[in-house]
């Protein structure tokens, strides 16, 4: 074969003298002999083709590939070479040599084919590239490599993969070969020994690309035996009727295995005795006499027995028959001692996985406590300092988000406008809050269900008012972009950065709120009515004022909580009612009046939820319904919230 080739080139060179390089070549010797093959480009037939020219050893095979894959490759169609070309115009090709690329010159296209390889035989060319990919002097193409290998591993790139550890630079992509070469060593590893070194190579790994290369070894196929077998590889055994095993799917395993006779169902059965019923008989009994299970099964048995029809089992016999034999899971992914060291690694694996689940979720209710605690600071000083049930709380944090929104209609650059918004947010809610105590509240203290009915009506009408503005539907509120993505821990760990911004203003809240309650004038002054009006007025404290400041300030607290969660949840005039009953809840559980409380009380509404919603993740619904009962429960038993507040709100 290879003597006739070079016969052809060498009548090809002496025909075409400005192809002589060409021919030369070996890389085109190489493409001539799979020529047939090349040209035809059956996805079914090109592999050895493709495997020639990866395992060839020539510097040209990744250009020739390349090309190749990209359809830039031609054939001529007179001397059969092999070029790769740019299509000046419509009609001319510029042309170059695989050997050394250098430019042959403009030809007419009409002269040349184009090869157009189809998306099957391009992904076969593509996973032979990687080879080349993997030593290649850019990182980009090295790591673009890895993450077809990542994709869709084979064989073959287990050798690559080692071949190409020795001369890597670069320390990031080094420690993803060396991943991927362990992962690869795991399905292709030509030793036991060094599978299972792989395999312990990976004790804890939270990876999910670990779970995936070990799920597959643990693969098993159900047998059925009359006894249980000694073999090594053979697991659990299994009862016929359980969970994991079907009482029909282990009689139809027996007979597949011819270890019993096959089944009938009822209504074939029927059919095949009303088809033989002859002078009022079927196989010489009665028709009438056919009127229970066992009647027709001997029935049936009798015409079995005559040839005319296929014997079958009746459930007496199936009932027996499931009795006398054993059923078992044989693992067929791989020998025994690799089955076992992959089931002890994803043991320890699914421990590990278990703790970070618990620490996922942890997080998580730490994030919703911290929304809560922003939506209930504010709640905290109107209701718990000042007793007053404010049910159009939740609407100062939706004026807050809305404010947001506004100005960031005005402000495209999000880090500044929410910069802006925050103190913008305080502001307007606080003066909303101003004129809400002095128009209506201040006439109702110590009028409880009427503060409530009142407040409660204030709520719709705001709510009507930001639909009549807004519309009805979501608008957004826009994260700066350094708060895109998550701080990924691990695999199964990882929390948005949103979260994480909303966290820390809730600490920042908090420590605003001590600072102003405990070194400032109108902290002691506040601190003075709360717990003694008429000694504070005595000393010449205005308790109005500071009730009108008071409450100020506390909606003012929800407008800037409205920002934040704006950033969070939907922007819509219903947002606040999502969160006055958690609020108001976080604030009793805590404990009516105090900081801390609220802070305690936002904790355990936060891990509760989270908890109810852990156990039964497919009803929110019912979540929200056993958190409300367990904390009715809960006031049962104290009344007063975690940290009990002393002073006025204590006596109301």
């Amino acid at each position: 074969m290879l003597r006739f080739v070079a016969t052809f080139l060498a009548c090809l060179t002496l025909a075409f003298p400005a192809t002589a390089q060409q021919a030369d070549a070996p890389i085109q010797q190489l493409l001539q002999s799979q020529r047939d093959i090349i040209v035809e480009s059956s996805r079914r037939t090109i592999g050895p083709a493709i495997d020639a020219l990866a395992n060839s050893g020539l510097p040209e095979a990744q250009v020739v590939m390349d090309k190749w894959q990209t359809r830039q490759m031609w054939v001529n169609t007179e001397t059969g070479l092999f070029v790769y070309a740019e299509e000046v115009d419509r009609d001319t090709l510029r042309i170059f040599d695989f050997a050394d690329g250098t430019e042959i010159g403009e030809v007419p296209d009409d002269g040349f084919d184009q090869l157009k390889p189809n998306s099957g035989i391009r992904g076969l060319i593509g996973t032979a590239l990687v080879q080349f990919q993997l030593s290649d002097p850019d990182p980009d193409t090295r790591r673009r490599a890895l993450d077809a290998i990542e994709r869709g591993a084979e064989e073959s790139h287990l050798a690559a993969l080692r071949a190409s550890l020795e001369n890597e630079t670069d320390t990031q992509i080094l420690a993803r070969k060396q991943r991927l070469e362990r992962l690869l060593t795991i399905a292709y590893g030509e030793t036991d020994a060094e599978r299972i070194e792989a395999i312990q190579s990976f004790d804890g790994d939270l990876g999910v690309d670990v779970r995936a290369a070990l799920n597959p070894l643990l693969s098993v196929r159900v047998e059925a035996a009359n006894v249980l077998p000694t073999d090594p590889d053979i697991g659990q055994m299994l009862d016929p009727g359980s969970e994991q095993l079907s009482r029909d799917d282990a009689y139809a395993l027996l007979v597949s295995a011819d270890l019993a006779k096959p089944r009938i169902s009822v209504e074939d059965q029927r059919n095949a005795l009303i088809e033989n019923i002859a002078d009022g008989q079927v196989a010489g009994i009665q028709v009438a006499t056919l009127n229970s299970q066992d009647a027709r099964d001997m029935a049936y048995a009798a015409l079995a027995e005559q040839g005319v029809v296929t014997a079958v089992a009746t459930e007496a016999e199936v009932d027996q028959r499931l009795a006398n034999h054993v059923f078992y899971e044989r693992y067929v992914g791989a020998p025994p001692e690799v089955v076992f060291a992959a089931q002890a690694a994803l043991n320890a694996i699914e421990n590990k996985v278990a703790i970070n689940q618990m620490f996922d979720l942890s997080l998580d209710a730490l994030s919703l406590a911290s929304i809560y605690f922003l939506a209930a600071i504010g709640l905290a000083i109107t209701f718990g300092v000042m007793g007053v049930i404010n049910m159009a709380h939740g609407e100062f944090i939706m004026m807050g988000a809305y404010t947001g929104y506004v100005v960031q209609l005005f402000i495209p650059d999000y880090t500044l406008s929410i910069l802006v918004a925050i103190p913008l947010a305080f502001a307007i809610t606080f003066g909303a809050g101003v004129a809400m105590e002095r128009l209506v509240i201040r006439w109702l203290y110590h009028r409880p269900l009427e503060t409530l009915l009142a407040t409660f009506g204030i709520s719709i009408a705001l709510q009507q008012i930001a639909k009549n503005i807004f519309g009805t539907q979501a608008r957004p509120l826009t994260a700066p972009g350094w708060l895109d993505g998550s701080l990924v821990i691990n695999d199964i760990v990882s929390i948005s950065y949103i979260r994480i911004a909303i966290f820390v203003l809730a600490l920042l809240f908090l420590a605003l709120f001590l600072f102003v309650m405990n070194r400032t004038r109108l902290g002691l002054e506040v601190r003075a009515v709360t717990q003694n009006p008429r000694m504070a007025a005595s000393m010449g404290i205005n308790p109005d004022k500071i009730n009108m400041l008071t409450f100020g300030f506390g909606s003012g607290i929800a407008g800037i909580a409205g920002v934040a969660i704006g950033l969070y949840a939907k922007v819509t005039s219903e947002m606040g009612s999502d969160y006055i009953v958690q609020s108001f809840m976080t604030v009793v559980v805590g404990g009516v009046g105090n900081i801390w409380g609220t802070l305690l009380g936002a904790t355990m509404v936060g891990f509760l939820q989270k908890g109810i919603e852990w156990f039964n993740p497919s009803n929110t619904l019912a979540a929200q319904t056993y958190m409300i009962l367990f904390i009715i429960l809960f006031i049962q038993f104290r009344p007063k919230g975690i940290i009990a507040l002393k002073g006025r709100a204590a006596e109301a």
